[in-house]
């Protein structure tokens, strides 16, 4: 159950994951024309979407352990996210990089923890 519960995830999450990095390389370009702007906002919202139907997709097929490893994942993952982004925002003000291009990375990276952290609980059940 609990193979079949990460293959699933990663069958969800390898487009989504794809999906991301569009929306990143689409993001990275601080000069954008009104229709670019427009594109990356369109992908950042379907990112976005397609994050949270993984979620509810992954929480529904989970029993009750596999719930608790997903949601301790998920805090740890958070407050990784957390700090990243005080220290983008750290910076973005001391002008070392502009925090509109390490966003959506951060989020992405944050995703990636979450993912490693939950498989690797999983793995080490056994």
């Amino acid at each position: 159950m609990a193979r079949a519960a990460r293959r699933a995830v990663l069958v969800d999450g390898l487009p989504v994951a794809t999906l991301g990095a569009v929306a990143l390389a689409l993001g990275s370009n601080p000069d954008q024309s009104p229709g670019q702007r427009a594109w990356w906002i369109t992908t950042t919202a379907a990112f976005s979407l397609a994050v949270v139907w993984v979620l509810l997709r992954a929480f529904r097929r989970a029993d009750e352990y596999l719930r608790r490893v997903q949601l301790e994942s998920m805090a740890v993952a958070f407050a990784a996210v957390l700090v990243s982004l005080q220290v983008a925002t750290l910076l973005d003000a001391a002008g070392v990089v502009a925090i509109h291009q390490v966003t959506q990375l951060i989020i992405i990276g944050g995703l990636a923890i979450w993912l490693g952290i939950a498989d690797l609980r999983t793995r080490l059940r056994r």
